[in-house]
């Protein structure tokens, strides 16, 4: 068996997410977020939903990632720090989440624009990481866009249980050492509860991490928005007031 050359790719993607299948997908999203914001079960909701609407895997994957229930939606959007970020901030990266979603972004992986306007990849790990051709330019492209904020400081936490995780650690830290950006990159058993423990901006689209933090920063998609329609973008965000 060939390794994984791209990530994100997937040769059915083009039968799922046809405007077509993406109007049945659309009604999805709004049911299971509805079942959501009533507090039904989330493994429930989602078969519910998914039987509903015959989704093959992949199309319930995206539309897990696209949805969340209207509270959370509330205090993403409040917590969201806007266009406008002065110098001297500390970023507190989600490693994983992000490298993933921009080594998709860069291999012309398909990604979903959430409801909450979050950028997220339907990419997976299975307890091993393994690097690919998008890999070290993501690296790059994550750093490049990083310095011209100007942080205090910027911490990586990349999940220990993870194999490889330390091979990922110093690969990003030669890069940007390389580049003459500062970083530091912790591996530890609990990304997660890292990043909402200490104070910082947050640089994740995990949901559980958006609900939690005082500030997050929607990373990918600042800095895809110029480029927006050359994409692979399934978009169920939605106008919230």
């Amino acid at each position: 068996m060939s390794r994984q050359r791209h990530r994100g790719m997937n040769p059915e993607d083009e039968k799922l997410f046809t405007p077509e299948q993406m109007v049945l997908l659309g009604k999805a999203v709004e049911d299971l977020s509805y079942l959501y914001t009533r507090g039904y079960s989330e493994k429930i909701a989602l078969k519910m939903v998914g039987d509903h609407y015959q989704l093959k895997s992949r199309q319930r994957l995206v539309i897990q990632r696209a949805v969340c229930s209207d509270a959370s939606l509330r205090i993403r959007k409040r917590n969201e720090v806007g266009e406008y970020i002065k110098k001297g901030e500390q970023f507190l990266i989600d490693g994983y989440n992000l490298l993933i979603t921009v080594e998709s972004l860069l291999s012309g992986g398909i990604l979903i624009c959430g409801r909450d306007g979050c950028i997220r990849d339907i990419a997976s790990l299975h307890g091993t990481y393994h690097k690919v051709e998008e890999t070290i330019p993501a690296i790059h492209w994550i750093g490049e866009r990083l310095s011209i904020l100007e942080p205090s400081e910027v911490i990586w936490f990349i999940d220990k249980p993870i194999s490889n995780s330390k091979r990922l650690a110093d690969l990003i830290e030669v890069n940007f050492k390389e580049q003459g950006w500062m970083c530091k990159v912790e591996v530890v058993n609990n990304p997660d509860y890292e990043i909402v423990k200490r104070d910082g901006i947050a640089i994740s689209s995990d949901s559980w991490i958006l609900d939690r933090v005082h500030y997050w920063l929607n990373f990918v998609s600042r800095n895809i928005k110029n480029s927006w329609e050359t994409l692979k973008i399934l978009d169920f965000s939605i106008e919230f007031e």
